[in-house]
């Protein structure tokens, strides 16, 4: 909307809708050294989704601390050749060495669904969320698995390194590709490489079968992380790039929620942390949800993490643990949502950018659109 001759009533609201967005601005690069701490102390880890070594720039302006998903799949993309172990080494390498002492989760390869590679000539599926992809491609190419594996592995000697497989179903696929990890940790030294023998391993929670074997899961791994976009899709049956049922999509489903639930209340059950780096973390009207909910760590696209904190740091758990009982117990999505962005807006209402509406008042005015 442009608005024609303005009237001095006009320009002195959008003034103070700028000053509002620039005071805002300040206060959340003052946050950038300081922890996402709740009002009675409770300390939430606050991470950053990235996908090459410059994003480790952000990261770092953010006040992320660390990492909570590394996306490798974009080192195999947009290229003529698989990337070879040692350029991964120096990649993952790179990454945790700019970020340490903060860890830096990195997720083994997730093709498939919507990213594939045009030089392995993979062949088409009639539903390829459905298909050969992630984890279960990963454990029928072992010669491209080994390879990342045993980069992951060498690069985890800067001593914050984690790993986390994408799209396990169930205990099955874990043992396999655990028991390749085991291998490749062998032959390393065996060839006298170092790597760190602790390394942290995980599990993404992205299919309802892994919620329902979480137990059996959480016995093997040191944490869980909710892939929120496609435990949605797999539990609703919804393609969310289909615009006739994308309204179908939605996170604060009753089903939703109790899945996440499942998954924490299993995860802390064997001494686990839970996390998310869905869409859901980085969302500020699901946060309060999904920290009553009993996540440990968010781990959401840099730009947002301050925003992530402001709202952390001025919200009680405690309410927000009220709000996720309140929505465990209710059968509407909408008013799960609705409630969830009251919360917000009564504790930090200055996230919600003021809209300006055209009012009688402005029908004086010269308007074009």
């Amino acid at each position: 909307m442009v608005i024609i001759h303005p009237t001095d009533q006009t320009l002195f609201e959008y003034g103070e809708l700028v000053r509002k967005h620039v005071t805002l601005e300040e206060k959340l690069r003052d946050l950038q050294d300081k922890p996402a701490i709740t009002l009675e102390g409770t300390r939430i880890i606050l991470s950053a989704n990235v996908e090459q070594p410059a994003d480790t720039e952000a990261v770092i302006a953010s006040g992320a601390e660390g990492v909570g998903l590394f996306r490798t799949e974009y080192l195999f993309m947009h290229r003529d050749t698989l990337p070879t172990e040692e350029e991964q080494f120096q990649t993952y390498r790179q990454v945790a060495a700019a970020l340490k002492p903060s860890p830096v989760i990195v997720r083994t390869l997730d093709l498939g669904g919507d990213k594939f590679l045009s030089h392995l000539q993979l062949p088409q599926e009639m539903n390829p969320y459905l298909g050969w992809r992630a984890i279960r491609f990963c454990l029928q190419q072992k010669d491209l698995f080994r390879s990342q594996l045993r980069a992951i592995l060498r690069a985890s000697i800067e001593g914050n390194v984690k790993m986390m497989y994408p799209m396990i179903s169930g205990l099955d696929e874990l043992n396999q590709a655990n028991a390749l990890v085991a291998e490749y940790k062998a032959e390393l030294r065996v060839e006298g490489i170092p790597f760190d023998e602790n390394m942290e391993i995980g599990v993404m929670i992205e299919i309802p079968s892994a919620v329902l074997a979480a137990d059996s899961l959480a016995k093997r791994i040191k944490f869980f992380s909710l892939g929120t976009n496609d435990l949605i899709q797999y539990a609703l049956a919804v393609d969310r790039m289909n615009e006739k049922i994308a309204h179908l999509y939605e996170p604060t489903h009753p089903a939703i929620l109790r899945l996440i639930k499942m998954t924490v209340d299993a995860g802390h059950r064997h001494g686990i942390w839970v996390g998310v780096c869905g869409e859901m973390a980085g969302d500020p009207v699901m946060v309060p949800l999904l920290l009553g909910l009993g996540v440990d760590e968010l781990s959401a696209t840099p730009a947002v993490v301050p925003q992530l904190k402001f709202l952390i740091r001025r919200m009680k758990l405690n309410e927000a643990r009220q709000l996720a009982e309140f929505a465990l117990n209710c059968e509407s999505a909408a008013e799960v949502l609705a409630r969830a962005e009251a919360f917000v807006r009564q504790v930090a209402p200055s996230l919600f950018e003021p809209k300006m509406k055209v009012s009688d008042r402005y029908q004086s005015e010269s308007l074009q659109r």
